[in-house]
């Protein structure tokens, strides 16, 4: 057998193979490893570590910086109510401070890449309409930096909320459709360009002046000069002149082009108001557009909550009917076994009677068939003397029932020799009919038989008695009867 403390070391040492293949983590430094499940929340970025297998789990968050382009996506009115469109760029990261990495854990775990981005654009936007909306146009060209580090202030907190922190932001570009920055830019040039035409006029003052006290100091020292001055005098005057009228003009001109510049500015304010109010308008017509929304979402509820109610009360209703059907159908099934049992136990009933009933045939045909057969014996033993008891026995009744169409007749109208007796006779010839085919059919003369067995009791008789006068009287008897 094998020895149990080797066993156990076996045991253990697998156990600690799993532990090490299963439990050892090393964490790279642009990756936060977050271990929980048992104890204390635990975060690995740049070092190794331990995770007790199976009961510890590990999850990851890169911490390598993400960039994001953040776009208006519709213009934005300025402190001047002047519609601008703004383009930037943000370098941001999840931060490595343990407290911001809880929070990342906590609301950023589990997310794509793409979906984190997503997140921190639709911050920073909204983060970048609200600081634009608080600037000037100028403001905003001429200190690009100042901007971005507005919207930096201002994302921070929130940023901060979702365990991120914000490397750096830009703002790479402004655009309004109006064209304003663009005339910005023109009434700068022609500014420029005016102030180099009035220090141009300047210096040719200055240098007037210059050559007016240098001419003075030469005609002190030759006369030969005055001329040559004269002229250069007459001639400084025509090109005075001619300047004070291209300086006038000129003059003229930047009046002119300021006066155009700020009707322009003007009309642009009073665009930016209109687009403005038209931005307020659509803004009210798309907050009752919502309204309108939440109550139709309001009264589908309502709708679909009553609709369920029906329907329930409908299943309801379906359910106690189907309960009373069957119901009604165990008790027409418990009616119809009750009547199947009766009809059963009726007909058990009538077979036992019949079967009753057929036993007692049954024993009084047992009994007659034994009462003929005892007959039969007996008349075989007797043999003639039962046949002729037997039709003597039968022969009142052939004549009764020869005589039975008589007893239903009226009146019996004979003419001729008819009377009486020959009606008597005419009954006797049909007994004798009778007895004619009982000889045929079986072979036994009744008359014979009858004359013999008469004859016997005649021997046997006594002597004194006259067997003629009966049958007078019989014949006596029968002729009133028919006559009547």
């Amino acid at each position: 057998m094998p020895n149990p403390a080797i066993i156990a070391a076996i045991a253990a040492a697998v156990v600690l193979v799993i532990f090490i293949a299963f439990g050892y983590l090393k964490a790279p430094p642009d990756t936060a490893y977050i271990i929980s499940g048992l104890g204390k929340k635990r975060i690995l970025i740049g070092k190794a570590g331990w995770r007790i297998p199976f009961f510890e789990r590990v999850d990851k968050l890169s911490l390598s910086v993400m960039q994001v382009d953040v776009k208006t996506t519709e213009a934005v009115p300025t402190n001047e109510f002047i519609n601008v469109s703004v383009d930037g760029v943000a370098n941001v990261k999840i931060s490595s401070d343990p407290e911001l990495l809880k929070r990342a854990a906590e609301a950023l775990l589990g997310k794509t890449r793409a979906e984190m981005v997503t997140l921190v654009t639709q911050v920073l936007e909204g983060n970048m309409r609200e600081i634009v909306g608080s600037v000037g146009l100028k403001d905003m060209v001429q200190d690009r930096q100042g901007v971005a580090k507005k919207i930096t202030e201002n994302v921070v907190p929130d940023m901060e909320k979702l365990g991120i922190e914000v490397v750096n932001f830009n703002i790479q570009n402004f655009k309004d459709a109006a064209g304003t920055i663009e005339n910005m830019g023109i009434d700068n040039v022609e500014q420029i360009r005016k102030n180099a035409q009035i220090a141009k006029a300047n210096a040719q003052r200055d240098i007037a002046i210059a050559t007016s006290q240098a001419q003075q100091e030469a005609n002190a020292v030759k006369v030969e000069a005055e001329k040559k001055i004269a002229e250069q005098d007459a001639a400084l005057a025509v090109q005075q002149a001619d300047m004070k009228v291209r300086s006038d003009t000129k003059r003229a001109e930047a009046d002119a082009a300021y006066s155009i510049q700020e009707e322009n500015q003007r009309k642009v304010i009073e665009i930016a108001k209109t687009n403005a109010d038209i931005a307020r308008r659509e803004k009210e017509a798309e907050l009752k557009e919502k309204e309108i929304a939440i109550k139709e979402r309001e009264l589908e509820a309502q709708i679909k909550k009553q609709a369920d109610a029906i329907k329930y009360q409908t299943e309801k209703e379906a359910e106690a009917e189907l309960v009373k059907r069957q119901r009604e159908a165990d008790a027409r099934h418990y009616e119809a076994l009750k009547a199947a049992e009766a009809k059963k136990a009726e007909a058990d009933a009538m077979r036992y009677a019949m079967e009753q009933e057929a036993e007692g045939i049954r024993a009084v045909g047992v009994a007659e068939a034994e009462a003929i057969e005892k007959k039969a014996e007996a008349q075989k033993k007797m043999g003639e003397a039962s046949v002729l008891e037997m039709y003597l026995n039968a022969l009142p009744e052939v004549v009764k029932n020869a005589a039975s169409p008589l007893a239903k007749t009226d009146k019996i109208v004979m003419y001729g020799e008819g009377n009486s007796t020959k009606l008597v006779r005419d009954v006797m010839n049909s007994t004798d009919q009778i007895m004619q085919g009982v000889k045929e059919s079986v072979g036994i003369d009744l008359s014979s038989l009858l004359a013999g067995f008469l004859g016997g009791k005649v021997a046997t008789a006594a002597p004194a008695v006259d067997s003629t006068e009966p049958e007078q009287s019989a014949d006596d008897e029968t002729a009133p009867s028919l006559d009547e």
